[in-house]
């Protein structure tokens, strides 16, 4: 059920810790650190805990723009999207969050990388 893969994520407290986890990574990253280092990384990290906790089935209402709207003028390449996704996989990982949890989440992401993508 959906309540029971939001569970396994550690409800919103978890997704909070797996954000704390996963900015300083971005961070680090030399293919994402120019996308999210000018970022106010408190708002992106509460807009990924709001938008994870609605994907995963828990009780949040995602409230902000559409990924198309928000990359729009990012110009974020392939190589930067796998490496956020790999990146996560790690906070993933780091958090001990279970390997079956871990890719329902990114099937759900997956389908956005149409409308983060730019064309080449």
């Amino acid at each position: 059920t959906s309540a029971a893969l939001f569970q396994s994520f550690g409800e919103k407290p978890g997704l909070v810790a797996l954000m704390d986890d996963f900015m300083p990574r971005l961070l680090q990253h030399p293919l994402t650190r120019p996308a999210f280092e000018p970022s106010n990384h408190t708002h992106v990290k509460a807009q990924l805990v709001e938008q994870f906790c609605q994907l995963l089935g828990g009780p949040c209402q995602y409230k902000g723009p559409d990924m198309k709207t928000a990359h729009i003028n990012f110009e974020v390449s392939k190589a930067q999207f796998n490496a956020l996704v790999e990146l996560l996989q790690q906070s993933m990982r780091a958090r001990g969050i279970a390997f079956a949890a871990q890719n329902q989440l990114l099937a759900k992401l997956a389908p956005m990388h149409r409308d983060i993508i730019s064309p080449p």
